[in-house]
């Protein structure tokens, strides 16, 4: 029997940390058959088991430390080596985990993950990866980069293409991912001098079935499959949809229940109701995939609840269970390995590039 995926969780990262992530972890290892590793303060750890009522025993590993929203990531990753995040992701380097999950500082998350997992061979810059719904059931959209890269340089983004819809096709089962660029117009010479530089790359690439410039109002279309953008962009994006499923989900609890009637309807809506919250509410989508590093790792909101980390985990285990990192490898080795050819290069094309500089953004802290 194949052995089940381990996950490490920083369960001291998050608003609502260590009770809500570890009823999520707890939730995950019943549910989906993956072993947890709860990684944190054991005290804390164990009474929140407690207060759950946990009928198995997950593991726990200690970590001394925890990194906070207020902290400036870099600094603090290596200020407290021995921060639960750090602990976290030393689990996947020694191969004691395969994945990692927190909604603690994303910036702190990224920074660990770079400068202890390092990047995949190929890719300069990692990306956050965010699920969207789109008009079409069943059809997300994912968004790169909401969050990792504020600035970014045209390379980035053809790389965050490549990583999307390779993702696509192995987690979502679309064959051939339609990618678009974010952008104001659908005319080829719209846009600033990244997203016109962007687009010749993308039109020039044969990995990505490249559709063109995406607006605004084609974000969740479901015209697309995968949309890249720089961080700056994608994380204002991000944050502005999730406020609109909330409001929108705010207005119908306003709204329903007013009257005997409404009452009445309300009822009668509720599976209706029920499945417009799992389309619309970003907890359902668990975090971003930040797609890049030597590891697989789930970035959830500060946020996040029982159910939303519940989510992270399932998504890192489709990420595992996918090979998602090691075919974004073999897709890039053999893109290098065809440019080598082309210009007679003899750049070593396998092994991991270790960071060079590590500059995680202010817009990923969750």
């Amino acid at each position: 029997m194949a052995s089940r995926e381990r996950i490490a969780i920083d369960a001291m990262g998050g608003d609502h940390a260590p009770s809500e992530i570890v009823a999520g972890a707890i939730r995950a290892q019943e549910e989906l058959g993956v072993e947890v590793i709860l990684v944190g303060d054991p005290q804390a750890i164990e009474a929140s088991l407690k207060e759950h009522s946990s009928p198995r025993q997950l593991e726990i590993v200690p970590a001394e430390d925890v990194v906070s929203m207020e902290e400036e990531p870099l600094v603090a990753i290596k200020r407290k080596p021995k921060a639960s995040i750090n602990v976290a992701m030393d689990l996947v380097k020694t191969k004691q985990a395969q994945a990692v999950v927190s909604a603690g500082h994303s910036g702190a998350a990224m920074a660990a993950a770079l400068l202890r997992l390092g990047r995949l061979k190929g890719i300069d810059r990692p990306a956050i990866g965010a699920m969207f719904p789109t008009l079409i059931a069943g059809k997300p959209v994912i968004i790169l980069d909401v969050g990792a890269n504020v600035d970014c340089r045209p390379k980035y983004l053809e790389q965050f293409a490549v990583m999307g819809t390779v993702y696509s096709q192995y987690v979502l089962g679309i064959p051939e991912p339609k990618v678009g660029l974010l952008n104001i117009g659908e005319e080829d010479c719209k846009g600033n001098d990244l997203a016109i530089r962007t687009h010749q790359l993308l039109q020039q690439n044969p990995r990505v079935a490249f559709l063109g410039n995406a607006e605004g109002r084609d974000v969740l279309s479901g015209q697309f499959d995968v949309i890249v953008c720089d961080g700056f962009v994608g994380n204002i994006l991000l944050k502005f949809a999730e406020a609109v499923g909330e409001i929108v989900l705010q207005i119908l609890r306003e709204e329903l229940p007013q009257g005997l009637h409404g009452q009445l309807g309300t009822a009668i809506l509720k599976p209706n109701l029920k499945r417009i919250k799992q389309r619309i509410d970003h907890a359902e989508h668990g975090g971003g995939l930040l797609l890049g590093v030597a590891g697989v790792c789930i970035i959830s909101h500060g946020s996040s609840q029982a159910p939303s980390i519940f989510n992270a985990i399932r998504l890192a285990k489709e990420a595992i269970d996918n090979q998602v990192l090691e075919r974004i490898q073999s897709t890039e080795i053999k893109a290098a390995k065809q440019s080598a050819t082309r210009s007679g290069g003899s750049e070593p094309l396998d092994g991991t590039n270790q960071p060079s500089e590590v500059q995680p953004s202010e817009d990923t802290k969750g």
